[in-house]
């Protein structure tokens, strides 16, 4: 992710994260932007917020526990909301991911994934449409969920 921070952070102010899904994949990325936030922050100069996830099952119990009115069955909170720099998409596979992507970049918004399917499926068309926006696309094989 650190090629999209770079330029986020330039503004010192807290880099504002949304995710989209939160099964192991989340989980895990919460879990460790949590645990390591001093380091992040020390390294960086800014902070990570992640002030919006969303779910398909938003009463499905979690292995994290989040701040009140973060957790949402509603993409589009996330995806429209003008605070936040940067989707971290791991909902995985092609439908309706391709679209909430398009939209985040289109919104100018930088994106992280793991979706190796969408990559190969859609990755020309997405890379064309980050440059157009001035964004980036930033991609991490997902290995042991989260480790």
């Amino acid at each position: 992710m650190r090629a999209v921070i770079e330029p986020v952070a330039m503004s010192r102010g807290p880099i504002v994260v949304g995710l989209l899904g939160c099964g192991t994949g989340g989980t895990g990325v919460l879990k460790v932007l949590d645990e390591h936030a001093a380091e992040v922050q020390e390294r960086l100069g800014v902070s990570i917020q992640v002030k919006r996830v969303a779910v398909k099952q938003k009463d499905k119990p979690r292995d994290v526990t989040l701040e009140k009115g973060v957790l949402t069955d509603d993409p589009d909170l996330v995806l429209d909301d003008p605070a936040i720099h940067v989707i971290v998409e791991l909902v995985g596979g092609l439908k309706p991911t391709r679209e909430m992507v398009l939209k985040a970049i289109r919104s100018g918004k930088h994106v992280v994934t793991a979706n190796k399917a969408l990559l190969a499926a859609h990755g020309k068309e997405l890379f064309d449409e980050a440059r157009k926006k001035g964004v980036t696309i930033e991609f991490e094989g997902s290995v042991g969920g989260g480790i």
